[in-house]
C-alpha cells in the first residue's frame, strides 16, 4: 500500500478503508496506541533529567505498526523487536511499571535492571527482547521458527527490523534459511523512511523494500504502518501464510517517526515541512477520529482513553522512581559461566601485575 501513503502525503486521497474490528478491540487499540505515545513521550523527559541512561530510541508515530502486529498475533506466537522495542513490549502486556522501571535500571525493571532501553525481555509474554545489534535479531527469529517447526507447534515469530537492517548481511543469509527450510516467521520491515540520518533512497539500492527477499524466496506484502487496521490485516495474511502454508513472508510496514533516531539526534537530514507532513497523518488521530465519525465512542469517551493512558504512565513513573538498583553483589548474578566449571581467564585479570607463563614476552 505504498500508494495509499504517498497518496496521502501528497494530499491525493486515500481508497477505501478496510472495516473497523469490533468496537471493544478497536478501543483497545486505540487505548494501547495512546499508551504507547504517552509512554516514549513521558521516557524522552525523563532521559532528560538522568534519570535514564545510555540510549534511548523513541517509537512516537510507529504506533500503528506496532499495535496493528502485535493485535494480530497470538498470545503463543514470538515476537523479537529491535532497540526501539519499548512499545512492542507495552504492546504485548508487558506491565508500563516493568518497562520504566528498566529504562530507569531498576530491579523491577522486565529485565530486572540489566537491559535497559534497548533490551527489554518478557519471556511470559513471549516477547523475545530488543536488539542492541543492527539486524541481529533476524537469524535468532528463525531460530524460533526453526523450534516451531521442531516441536510441531502452530506458533509463529514475528520479527521486527528496520529499512537499515535491510542491507546487512545477516538478512540475506536469514531470508535463505527461511525460505529454504519452510520457517513460520514474518519478517518485518518498519520503513519509517531513513536508516538512522540517511535516507531510504540513499542507503538501500532497492527501495520497494517488500522485494528484497524474493530472489530468496521469501513473497513480501506491504501495508501503510500509520494505519492500524490496513497492518492488522496485512500482518493476519502473512501469518496465515505462515501457519498454514508453512512459508516465510516479507512485510513492510511503511510509516514515520516523529522524533530523531535517538535522544542524541539533532536530525539535520530532514526538514520540519517534511515532518509536518507525515504528522498530519498520525496513526493517533487518525484512527481516533475514524473511530467518533463511525459511532464507535464519542469524544468524550476518546478523552477518557487519553487520561486513563496519562495515569497509567504516571503511575509507572512513580513506580520506577521507587525501585531500588540492583545490589553490586549482584554483578555476576545470570553469568553464564562463572567459577570453577571451565578454567581460564575472565575479563577482569585477577593476576599479579607483568607478564605470565604464555603470554608474549616481545
Amino acid at each position: 500500500m505504498a500508494d495509499r501513503v504517498i497518496a496521502a502525503v501528497e494530499g491525493q486521497g486515500e481508497p477505501a478503508p478496510r472495516p473497523l474490528p469490533e468496537p471493544v478491540l478497536a478501543r483497545e487499540w486505540l487505548e494501547t496506541m495512546l499508551l504507547i505515545r504517552h509512554f516514549e513521550e513521558r521516557a524522552g523527559e525523563m532521559y532528560a533529567k538522568a534519570k535514564v541512561g545510555g540510549f534511548l530510541h523513541l517509537a512516537i508515530g510507529e504506533e500503528a505498526t506496532i499495535v496493528g502486529a502485535a493485535r494480530a498475533m497470538r498470545d503463543t506466537d514470538y515476537l523479537v523487536s529491535t532497540y526501539r522495542s519499548h512499545g512492542h513490549a507495552l504492546a504485548r502486556g508487558t506491565s508500563p511499571n516493568a518497562v520504566m522501571a528498566e529504562l530507569f535500571g531498576r530491579v523491577d525493571g522486565c529485565s530486572r535492571g540489566r537491559g535497559g532501553s534497548m533490551h527489554m525481555f518478557d519471556l511470559e509474554r513471549r516477547f523475545m527482547g530488543g536488539y542492541g545489534i543492527v539486524g541481529g535479531n533476524l537469524p535468532l527469529a528463525a531460530g524460533m521458527g526453526l523450534a516451531a517447526d521442531y516441536l510441531g507447534t502452530g506458533d509463529a515469530t514475528v520479527c521486527t527490523f528496520g529499512d537499515g537492517a535491510s542491507n546487512q548481511g545477516t538478512f540475506g543469509e536469514t531470508m535463505n534459511l527461511a525460505a529454504l527450510w519452510n520457517l513460520p516467521v514474518v519478517f518485518m520491515v518498519t520503513n519509517n523512511q531513513f536508516g538512522m540520518g540517511t535516507s531510504l533512497e540513499r542507503h538501500s539500492a532497492v527501495t520497494d523494500l517488500q522485494r528484497k527477499g524474493e530472489s530468496f524466496g521469501v513473497p513480501g506484502l506491504r501495508c501503510d504502518g500509520m494505519d492500524v487496521v490496513d497492518t492488522h490485516a496485512v500482518v493476519s495474511e502473512a501469518l496465515r501464510i505462515a501457519r498454514d502454508e508453512r512459508r516465510p513472508t516479507l512485510v513492510e510496514a511503511v510509516t514515520y517517526r516523529f522524533r530523531g533516531h535517538s535522544m542524541a539526534d539533532p536530525e539535520e537530514y530532514r526538514t520540519k515541512e517534511q515532518v509536518e507532513t507525515w504528522r498530519r497523518r498520525d496513526p493517533i488521530a487518525t484512527f481516533g477520529d475514524r473511530l467518533v465519525a463511525e459511532g464507535i465512542l464519542n469524544r468524550e469517551e476518546r478523552d477518557e482513553l487519553d487520561r486513563r493512558a496519562q495515569a497509567r504512565v504516571d503511575e509507572a513513573v512513580a513506580f520506577a522512581d521507587a525501585s531500588p538498583f540492583p545490589e553490586p553483589s549482584s554483578l555476576y548474578e545470570d553469568v553464564y559461566v562463572l567459577g570453577d566449571q571451565v578454567q581460564g581467564w575472565y575479563s577482569i585479570d585477577e593476576r599479579s601485575p607483568g607478564v605470565h607463563r604464555g603470554e608474549d614476552e616481545g
